[in-house]
């Protein structure tokens, strides 16, 4: 069992506290940010903090339960400026000696999608960066911004738009034509 870490956050198992909660709080430096941000694909990471604690969950189990707060600025997907949002999520993780996982090929996900196996090892680094890109939004947008509507059409034919694509659109105008001639 190796005992060297494999990354400067990650903590033991085995060294971990089975009667007091392990606590942990990491705030990255401006270059840490930086590179979340490139993993990311965001176009800044203000702010970044994970704190919380693990502890024992019955004999062999372990919980992770932490605060993610986050300032991250990206792209909005109508006009391309620069949107920030703020990010404020607790984040449980729980840590399963005695997980399996599937061998099919296609299987359903499970309800809980906080629990993972069980390693040497467990980094709460890797569980912020994951959870951060679970709560980025993926569609953000500057304040009330809507798609319009582009209309393409070859010169000299009349662009068509969305409405005239719909192929029920002039029915209701048909049938109260219909309606009108019958009184």
């Amino acid at each position: 069992m190796s005992r060297k870490s494999p990354t400067p956050t990650a903590l033991r198992v085995a060294d971990l506290s089975q009667t007091e909660p392990n606590g942990f709080a990491l705030r990255p430096e401006a270059e840490a940010l930086a590179q979340i941000a490139e993993e990311l694909n965001l176009s800044a990471l203000r702010k970044l903090s994970f704190s919380g604690s693990i502890k024992p969950l019955g004999k062999q189990d372990w919980q992770l339960d932490g605060k993610l707060g986050a300032t991250v600025v990206q792209p909005c997907v109508v006009t391309l400026e620069p949107v920030t949002t703020r990010i404020d999520a607790n984040i449980t993780r729980r840590f399963v000696h005695d997980f399996e996982l599937p061998d099919e090929e296609e299987v359903e996900m499970p309800e809980d999608d906080t629990t993972e196996p069980l390693g040497q090892w467990i980094d709460p680094a890797q569980v912020m960066i994951e959870a951060l890109a679970l709560e980025v939004p993926e569609y953000p947008r500057k304040g009330d911004v809507e798609l319009g509507q582009m209309v393409h059409a070859e010169p000299g034919q009349k662009p068509m738009t969305d409405e005239d694509a719909r192929p029920f659109a002039g029915l209701g105008a048909l049938r109260d034509a219909l309606k009108k001639d019958k009184t």
